[in-house]
């Protein structure tokens, strides 16, 4: 047979932490390198700038009045350096006062011409190739000219571009180096972080199958909130196994010996010829049904509370509608005598919070024990307030209980010294309903016969 999985297969928490982190590397490493880009063509702008704007003042100082006109010399130096990347091309332009060409190549048009003689640098187009411009005014002040000349040098972007794309690159690589230092320490951070649960896991996994011990690991203090979970629920657990198992145990028990004696019986009623003796045999067999049967339903009733005591939330309901309905489940229509039987609650009702169908079995047994071994000829069952508790008394006119047995009577499979003798459950159910209830039983004899109390807190939830 194939053993169906535990878990759905899935990627582990490792990876999903490491994929996650990974993810935000990447994010932040294309932030970075848009970042740098931008980064790298401004530098290189910067870069050239100032060697174009070096050229144009150069020029301009050469610019000069000679036979009423405006001259000007350019010299090598002041382009060499704008030519040393091979690729680039210069182009340059004077213009003398009044905007008349002085040298260079007619068409180029100075950024900004006319809004001022600062030196400026923008972006710009000749000859329909993008070009970086630099712009530099001089005042000509000879008696023949007089007047503003504005010298204009212009660069192509080969040179600038290829070294923004060589510092872009450098930035890249830094860039992809770093995440690449920052994804292994992270992946040896997760794997860190991740150990106790794997000490947990060994942990779980080297048990035996019936160890329930709580977990004692080393955790920190995120993970110590999944241990004390572990162990509350092994806790749970352990108490839910030994209850089976003390139940199992009785139930093999205490079921052993009736039916023992009905087998015997009924081997006897075989052989039996003599019909009275064989009514007589008939009638213990029968007694001897009765008993093993009241023992099984009470073993089940008790297995019953036991697992609603932890498993079911309590809910707001009539403690007097619970009694009502127990009485009248718990007293048989034949008894085979007179039983006057009454009941007395509040008009109101008695509301208490607990599990209907519990406390239904704990009332139905207290009735049930006052029914088959206390009551002669009268029983009330009567529900009250009495301070901050609410109480359902079962009143008989028998004997009742000897003080002695008071105490132990509530013990399980325990019978009391008077009277006929029961399973030995009734009154343990009863018992273990009001504590799962943060209630009591008790016992005393009153103006009207013995009283067995049942108490639990009275009130609604807040």
């Amino acid at each position: 047979m194939t053993e169906a999985p535990l878990t759905r297969p899935g990627p582990t928490l490792y990876w999903r932490l490491t994929g996650l982190i990974a993810l935000v590397l990447a994010a932040s490493g294309v932030i970075l390198a848009l970042g740098a880009r931008d980064y790298a063509r401004t530098a290189a702008d910067d870069a050239y700038d100032r060697l174009l704007l070096s050229a144009a003042r150069q020029i301009s100082e050469t610019v000069r009045a000679e036979a009423g006109t405006a001259t000007a010399d350019v010299p090598p130096s002041a382009l060499e350096t704008l030519s040393l990347s091979g690729t680039a091309r210069i182009y340059y332009k004077v213009e003398g006062p009044n905007g008349a060409f002085v040298t260079g190549y007619e068409g180029l048009e100075a950024p900004g011409a006319g809004t001022g003689h600062e030196p400026q640098v923008a972006d710009g187009w000749f000859r329909g190739v993008p070009v970086r411009m630099a712009t530099q005014a001089r005042f000509l002040s000879d008696p023949d000219v007089r007047g503003w000349v504005v010298t204009t040098v212009a660069q192509t972007r080969e040179a600038r571009d290829g070294l923004a794309a060589e510092l872009l690159k450098q930035a890249l690589i830094l860039i992809a180096v770093m995440s690449a230092a920052a994804l292994a320490g992270v992946m040896l951070a997760v794997r860190w972080a991740l150990a106790p649960l794997a000490r947990i896991e060994a942990a779980l996994a080297g048990r035996e199958p019936n160890d329930l011990a709580p977990l004692d690991v080393v955790a920190p203090a995120e993970i110590g909130a999944l241990v004390a979970t572990i162990n509350r629920f092994m806790a749970r657990f352990s108490g839910r196994l030994a209850a089976m198992e003390t139940m199992i145990a009785d139930a093999a028990h205490q079921i052993r010996t009736p039916l023992t004696g009905l087998i015997a019986q009924l081997e006897l009623l075989a052989g039996e010829t003599r019909p009275e003796r064989r009514e007589a045999q008939v009638g213990r067999a029968r007694e001897r049904a009765g008993e093993l049967g009241r023992l099984t339903n009470q073993l089940l009733s008790r297995a019953m509370v036991m697992h609603r005591a932890e498993a079911v939330r309590f809910e707001s309901l009539d403690l007097a509608v619970v009694a009502r309905q127990a009485l009248a489940e718990a007293v048989p229509a034949s008894l085979g005598r007179d039983l006057a039987v009454a009941f007395d609650a509040p008009a109101a009702g008695l509301m208490v919070q607990g599990d209907r169908l519990s406390l239904a079995e704990a009332l139905k047994n207290l009735i049930g024990n006052a029914v088959h071994h206390g009551a002669p000829t009268r029983l009330t069952v009567r529900v009250r307030r009495a301070e901050t508790e609410a109480l359902v008394e079962v009143v008989d006119d028998g004997p009742g209980i000897p003080a002695a047995d008071w105490e132990r009577v509530t013990e399980r499979f325990t019978r009391g010294t008077g009277g006929r003798r029961g399973s030995g459950l009734g009154l343990a159910i009863a018992a273990e309903v009001a504590r799962s209830h943060g209630g009591r039983i008790g016992f005393g004899h009153g103006p009207d016969g013995f009283v067995v109390s049942f108490a639990v807190p009275a009130g609604e939830r807040p």
